[in-house]
């Protein structure tokens, strides 16, 4: 038996998608107000019959907060894909995203090694990378350092693989991937997806900023790969090509025939911007667009590297941005228009 965690997430549902069409039997840990109905929508991207694979999946209620309730949706698990997490930007929810990202990881790695559990994957983020100065490519070899600079979302990410780690050395088979910015739909006002939503209403900002870029089908695909080879103890960072902002958004408006962005938001602009958005969630209690952490990372420019996971699997053809930006366009506009 396999467990999934964040099986309603944007990573969660397309690997369930992936794990049903092996047809492995697959127990997914879930909230009592998920909405998982979301599922069934991503599998209907890929076949005509979305019930027929859904019957793979056993739903059982848990909290990554309760090590009990966790203890029991173990029982009889050989695999666990650790996608669960909270991505939150505002200050907030520092405490909560620290507990569910850090404790709920040690929780649940704790039940994998009572319940013996074989291999756990956990899915992590570029945010726990080091970074290299100028356009060198960052690799999984650098640490990630302490800096004022590091969003509270980076912190908990850092904190949740320190416990993965420390189980690893108490005997646990482990392997952790960190993807970079995902690509990918399903629930499109959720993390990275969201930008299609903005994008198809025409993003009129741009920002210097730089990063790298997967498809989602890719990420899950991976994940599933490491899974079944012998591989322990080991990270690898998921991203297929390394690119501005601008460029990305630029391919998102020629696929929703939109204008491209056309005035460079530099940091002056960019910090008047959170501080207005900051005012008007004070006042009317509407979510931010953008908040301090936010307007910060869209003037960074990292660069990743994938030669570690190509060396694993030379063989592997990652879906190229431009590829995966069209697909998910067009998905967009078919549920949307």
């Amino acid at each position: 038996m396999i467990l999934v965690t964040g099986g309603t997430g944007l990573v969660g549902t397309h690997l369930l998608y992936s794990l049903c069409n092996l047809g492995k039997q697959v127990r997914v840990i879930k909230r009592p107000n998920s909405n998982v109905a979301n599922v069934k929508k991503v599998f209907s991207y890929y076949t005509s019959s979305p019930d027929q694979l859904l019957k793979n999946i056993e739903w059982v209620d848990a909290d990554l907060l309760d090590i009990y309730s966790l203890l029991a949706a173990m029982e009889g698990v050989s695999e666990v894909y650790h996608c669960a997490a909270m991505v939150s930007f505002e200050q907030k929810y520092e405490v909560e995203m620290m507990r569910i990202n850090i404790e709920g990881t040690a929780n649940m790695v704790n039940a994998a090694m009572e319940k013996k559990v074989k291999k756990f994957l956990h899915v992590s983020s570029i945010a726990t990378i080091g970074r290299n100065t100028g356009e060198q490519l960052s690799a999984e070899n650098l640490f990630w350092k302490s800096s004022p600079e590091n969003s509270n979302y980076s912190i908990s990410k850092y904190g949740a693989e320190r416990e993965v780690w420390r189980a690893s050395e108490e005997g646990l088979n482990v392997v952790i991937v960190n993807p970079s910015i995902i690509i990918g739909g399903g629930n499109w006002q959720q993390s990275s997806a969201n930008m299609f939503s903005k994008a198809a209403k025409g993003i009129m900002f741009y920002t210097n900023g730089a990063n790298g870029f997967i498809d989602v089908r890719d990420v899950a695909a991976l994940m599933i790969k490491l899974m079944e080879r012998e591989i322990t103890s080991q990270r690898y960072i998921l991203s297929t090509e390394n690119i501005a902002f601008r460029t990305y958004f630029d391919m998102m408006h020629k696929a929703f025939n939109k204008p491209k962005a056309k005035i460079k938001a530099g940091k002056v602009l960019s910090n008047l911007g959170w501080m207005v958005e900051n005012l008007r969630h004070l006042t009317t209690g509407a979510m931010p667009l953008i908040t301090k952490e936010t307007a910060r990372s869209a003037h960074h420019r990292s660069f990743f590297s994938n030669e570690k996971i190509k060396n694993v699997f030379p063989d592997y053809k990652f879906i190229s941005v431009e590829e995966s930006v069209n697909d998910w366009c067009k998905l967009f506009l078919q549920e949307n228009n």
